[in-house]
């Protein structure tokens, strides 16, 4: 049985669960229980902080763990990542009053500055004499109660900043997203795979559809060449031997864009489906 982290709160929590239970696990969260049992896959999950999960992990007590890259980057942590996943994207950006005469992030350099990273502000800086206020939350609101100069926070939107009488500065110090990690003892046991191999197939679902359509024989090649799937479309004659059925993966995005093409073409029977999980 191996042991997985999942984010007990934040907004990493509710896709993490959901994936999770996408890919047939029972990751169910109760509001009393920090852990729960998946007796059929062999797995017991562990409802933790995502700014902790990236200690768990690294340090072999938990075998596996989803969390944002700015949390593993914050400890340095020697967990590995294994996958990146759709969701938790967010951005660490400096911010100083609407007033202040700072255009540039240079500028902040003796400034005091409030974060809860302060280990990723160190690393981009690069100067010992740095004066961080590390707090553990609300950074925002540092600067209007006059225990910072400046700060930098996770943002989504900037709405906060904005509303605390704040812009941003400056490119973003550090970009995250979501992200799969494993101990590195333990990222090529056969348990840890068949996850991975599991939530790949459920991004692979996510990323394609399957597009199914009839062609002239005359138009079949081209329509293959406008669906050419992941190796090779299937195509299966019909009854009526001038016709062809055609099968192939498609991108998401590409999805409609490829039925008008196939419409324009001659095709017929244009049918798009979604795709629950997948091997490839």
């Amino acid at each position: 049985m191996i042991k997985v982290a999942v984010p007990n709160k934040g907004v990493l929590s509710e896709p993490a669960i959901e994936l999770l239970k996408n890919c047939g696990y029972k990751a169910a969260k109760s509001t009393r229980a920090l852990s729960s049992i998946d007796m059929a896959n062999g797995i017991e999950f562990y409802f933790l902080r995502p700014s902790d999960i990236p200690m768990y992990v690294g340090k072999g007590i938990i075998d596996v763990g989803i969390t944002g890259m700015d949390f593993h980057k914050e400890v340095l942590s020697p967990a590995v990542k294994i996958l990146d996943l759709p969701f938790g994207g967010s951005k660490l950006c400096a911010a100083v009053p609407e007033q202040s005469p700072c255009q540039k992030l240079t500028d902040l350099a003796n400034l005091r500055i409030a974060t809860s990273f302060p280990g990723i502000v160190r690393s981009y800086f690069n100067n010992p004499n740095i004066q961080l206020v590390v707090l553990e939350g609300a950074v925002e609101i540092s600067v209007g109660l006059g225990v910072a100069d400046a700060v930098v926070d996770v943002v989504e939107t900037g709405t906060t900043l904005k509303q605390a009488g704040l812009r941003i500065l400056g490119e973003p110090l550090f970009l995250s997203n979501a992200a799969l990690f494993a101990h590195p003892n333990r990222k090529d046991s056969p348990d840890v795979c068949n996850l991975v191999r599991r939530i790949e197939g459920k991004l692979v679902a996510l990323s394609y559809k399957m597009v199914e359509y009839d062609v002239p024989a005359n138009l079949l090649e081209k329509a293959c060449a406008i669906t050419p799937g992941l190796e090779s479309p299937t195509v299966a004659p019909l009854q009526n031997k001038n016709w062809y059925s055609v099968k192939a993966m498609v991108k998401s995005e590409e999805a409609n864009s490829t039925m008008d093409k196939l419409r324009d073409l001659g095709c017929e029977g244009i049918l798009l489906f979604s795709i629950e999980s997948a091997r490839v």
